[in-house]
């Protein structure tokens, strides 16, 4: 028998673009590991990147074209797309269409995608999430260099002798990279790290020093930073002189802020301003690390550039260890970004409001048309859905039912819309039941082609598994529909390979090294060598040398060659009112991702979070009479969210934090961006997702309930409910708003009475508790516990039950009780996910002399993976030591 030899790819998740060896047994199993020759990870992975393996099976997977909720041929899928489109332009005009498309996506589908809608059909009306997530630092860049080009490396990570960290929760969202900083500050101590958020969040645990900033006091902080390095002498002003313009404006435009301003405009004490200020300007080897804190901000353009001034100003651009280095979200974000699917902006970094640049990218397609104009952003263009000025949209691979802000209003829109395209990996999502056709798509580790992650490296993500049903890759279904809608010449691919090859010639297309992106190197390439293709970072020009950092020279991509400084005020504000006290912040949680269509599938990454919440200060907690576990309303006035109360001291009083990622396919009512309003960046479009007016209040629940169950319920009656994958089925979280007689109809419900079943019971009504196990044979089928507070039964112990074996009744009474047996295990809450290790083991160890998150890891391996359970287990160490001393 052939042995399969393991595949190198790349993971699909976020922006650091770690390199995975994929591997397939004989019975069709996946595992991962990571690669260690690639260079963004070096065998690194996170919990969900090792868990990869958990979500490729082909449960709840879109497998053939549907039109009008029924399976039909794909000739008959792609021909009422291409006519309904073509009717559709032939009637309205070529921006009566729309994509929106995803950071999901691999560079070859992307690139196709763009010259279709801008080349051919002539409409800019092309988005995508990654407006969502990176469209203020593409402004800054563009504003400050001429160019959206990142300066630096993952490399100066591990130089730098100060890394700033600004609205990036780097444990979580990036882990990766946040471990290259811990092994990197192992071996130099001396290094310090600031972090600059809101949320104490876990990142804070490897900071010298944490700033908890107001929401949108980042520009201020920035603002006031570039007076203080001026005021101190320390510019470089041989730098400044020679390879900047603006500095004196930028200079004009900071005077007004005084001291006082600062602290009220930041939040920060004085002295916390002070430290970090001194820091900087006696940094010479400083990274400033930006994400969806800044970005994500309806000041987010001004926020970049009030970084990139201080880095400019002090000639820490382009340097071993010293740039300014925004950090993508999405896996392709930036491969979206070098073919033109923003809306405004042309395939190669390009402009469309450059005459010359239009002429330049239609001459080397060929093409019949190109669009003149920017199209419509993503907020724009569900508005435009709504109103009827967009009558056929097609989405590609992303979920804006659940991710768009003003959610509610973007799924009445698709609801309303004449002709919704949606073309996706997933049979199930809150978007495509919206859809009147649905194409099915290859997913993760059936497609081939590339993507770039954040410091610029093109690499190559392959196939290793075969297309199930008939799913194809995306750049195949948008080919063949402009083939139907004429466009048949300029589409003729026949593999990624081809795509790239064009891509990369038009790169280099009169490109005399006054555009940035330019990988002119490959627009020969062959399909086996396109095979091979090892990562590289662009720009790659035709027998150029690898140029990990960009700047370094000086010169940058204005008209000048010099960098724009760019005059920013400092403006309030302010989201708060009287009838709305409380900041919203969403944003994601370490195990899952986006909108849950992948991550929601492996037990392993539903282990840490099962369910929905929002973090709330004690203080706010005690002013809504909220405890713990309880379940609590957030509310916009518009629209509401039902989840579970944390109560964290690492949030701020007068604020909130709640996950992004549960949708109607999870839980009840907890679409946090239907509470987002559709307020943007006046420069970039992109959204403020961290900065929202709520109001909190308890939910009065009658009772709460907990069930694991071997099968997914079809129907849940209640309130409030919260489905999550487990080991051996599911678990579920539920809250009720009034009590009921008979308990017993929602237990048949949830277990879904299967035949040749036993279902015992345990009914204390006196104190308002019940239980219910339902059992074939000696197997598990579910369990229900209800009662007036929050169940306290552990989760991980019931969930362990469904692969037990239940033969004799004292076992099955002891399940009804709620609690091990003696001498049984209960490993507590998982604090590890990529282990599975509970916070009951943890603090055993800690008590059994394990003292030291390094003991630990030596005890039980938690900790020694992805490292982003690091400070839960410090946590535990930390009351195990407090209550000895007691």
């Amino acid at each position: 028998m052939t042995v399969q030899q393991p595949t190198k790819t790349t993971c699909p998740y976020c922006g650091v673009g770690c390199g995975i060896m994929a591997e397939v047994a004989a019975s069709g199993q996946v595992t991962v590991r990571g690669d260690t020759d690639h260079p963004a990870n070096l065998g690194r992975l996170c919990s969900k990147g090792s868990a990869l393996g958990e979500t490729v099976d082909l449960d709840g997977r879109l497998l053939y074209p549907e039109v009008g909720g029924r399976r039909t041929t794909w000739d008959a899928a792609l021909d009422l797309v291409a006519s309904r489109f073509s009717k559709t332009i032939a009637e309205y005009g070529p921006d009566s269409v729309a994509l929106y498309v995803s950071g999901q996506l691999l560079t070859e589908d992307y690139y196709v995608a763009n010259k279709l809608m801008k080349g051919f059909i002539g409409s800019a009306n092309i988005d995508t999430n990654s407006r969502l997530c990176m469209a203020s630092s593409v402004a800054g860049h563009k504003r400050a260099f001429g160019s959206d080009t990142v300066p630096g490396c993952y490399e100066d990570l591990e130089l730098a002798d100060l890394i700033v960290l600004v609205g990036s929760n780097l444990a979580w969202c990036h882990p990766v990279l946040y471990q290259r900083i811990v092994a990197a500050k192992a071996k130099r101590p001396h290094m310090k790290i600031v972090l600059i958020d809101p949320r104490r969040t876990v990142t804070a645990d490897i900071a010298d020093l944490h700033l908890p900033i107001k929401p949108d006091g980042d520009v201020a902080l920035f603002v006031g930073l570039l007076k203080h390095l001026f005021e101190t002498n320390s510019f470089d002003r041989d730098f400044v002189a020679a390879h900047t313009s603006g500095c004196a404006e930028a200079l004009s435009a900071v005077v007004a802020l005084d001291a006082l301003t600062l602290v009220e405009r930041t939040g920060l004490s004085h002295a916390m301003v002070q430290s970090f200020f001194d820091l900087f300007a006696h940094t010479e080897k400083t990274v400033t690390v930006f994400s969806q804190g800044v970005n994500q901000s309806s000041c987010g353009s001004d926020k970049a550039n009030a970084i990139i001034n201080c880095h400019l100003a002090t000639g820490r651009i382009g340097k071993p260890g010293a740039s300014p280095f925004s950090v993508t979200g999405q896996p392709n974000a930036m491969g979206g970004r070098e073919v033109g699917g923003l809306a405004n902006m042309l395939a190669a970094h390009m402009d469309i409001d450059e005459p010359a640049d239009r002429e330049r990218v239609q001459r080397f397609w060929q093409s019949p048309t190109v669009a003149t104009t920017p199209g419509l952003k993503a907020v724009d263009m569900f508005r435009a859905v709504a109103d009827g000025r967009i009558k056929a949209l097609w989405i590609v691979a992303t979920n804006p039912v659940v991710s768009m802000p003003d959610a509610g209003n973007v799924e009445e829109a698709l609801r309303n819309c004449p002709f919704v395209v949606v073309s996706d990996v997933t049979a199930n999502t809150d978007t495509i039941r919206h859809a009147h056709v649905r194409l099915p798509a290859a997913a993760w580790g059936e497609k081939s082609g590339t993507v770039t992650n954040s410091e610029r490296r093109i690499s190559r993500q392959r196939s290793f598994l075969p297309l199930p049903g008939e799913a194809r890759p995306d750049w195949w279904i948008i080919c063949d529909v402009a083939k139907r809608m004429g466009f048949g010449v300029a589409f003729d691919f026949q593999s990624p390979a081809e795509i790239f090859a064009e891509h990369a010639a038009l790169s280099a297309y009169e490109n005399n090294g006054t555009r940035d992106f330019d990988i002119g190197e490959f627009e020969n390439i062959s399909a086996e060598t396109f095979d091979r293709l090892e990562p590289f970072q662009w720009p790659r020009r035709a027998s150029s040398a690898p140029l990990p950092r960009m700047f370094g020279d000086g010169r940058f991509f204005t008209s000048d060659r010099k960098a724009r400084f760019l005059a920013i005020s400092v403006q309030d504000v302010p989201r708060t009112t009287h009838a709305f006290p409380m900041t919203l912040n969403s944003g994601r949680i370490r195990d899952h991702w986006h909108t849950l269509t992948r991550t929601g599938k492996s037990q392993q990454l539903s282990q840490h979070y099962g369910e929905p919440f929002a973090e709330i200060h004690p203080e706010d907690a005690a002013h809504h009479n909220i405890r713990d576990a309880e379940l609590v309303r957030v509310s916009t006035g518009s629209a509401f969210i039902l989840v579970r109360a944390r109560v964290s001291t690492r949030q701020q009083p007068g604020a909130i934090f709640v996950p992004m990622h549960w949708t109607d396919q999870f839980a009840s009512k907890a679409r946090v961006d239907t509470l987002v309003p559709p307020v943007v960046d006046p420069i970039s479009g992109q959204p403020a997702s961290k900065n929202i007016a709520v109001r909190i209040e308890r939910f009065v629940a009658e009772a709460y309930g907990f069930a694991v169950l071997a099968h997914k319920p079809k129907h849940i009656d209640a309130e409030y409910w919260a489905l999550a994958k487990c080991n051996g089925g599911w678990r579920v979280e539920l809250g009720f708003a009034t009590s009921r007689e008979n308990w017993a109809t929602l237990a048949a419900e949830l277990f879904g009475e299967p035949p040749n079943a036993e279902t015992i019971a345990f009914h204390d009504r006196q104190r308002a508790r019940y239980r219910f196990a339902c059992y074939r044979d000696e197997a598990l089928l579910g369990a229900l516990f209800l009662g007036p507070e929050p169940v306290a039964v552990s989760r991980d112990w019931a969930v362990g039950q469904l692969a037990a074996s239940h033969p004799r009744a004292a076992a099955r009474f002891r399940l009804i009780a709620g609690r091990p047996g003696a001498g049984a295990i209960d490993k507590g809450a998982t604090v590890c996910s990529c282990f599975g290790v509970g916070a009951n083991e943890i603090a055993a160890a800690a008590r059994r002399g394990c003292g030291t998150v390094a003991a630990i890891g030596e005890a039980l391996q938690a900790g020694t993976n992805c490292g982003s359970c690091r400070a839960e287990i410090r946590t535990i160490i930390d009351a195990q030591t407090l209550e000895a001393a007691e």
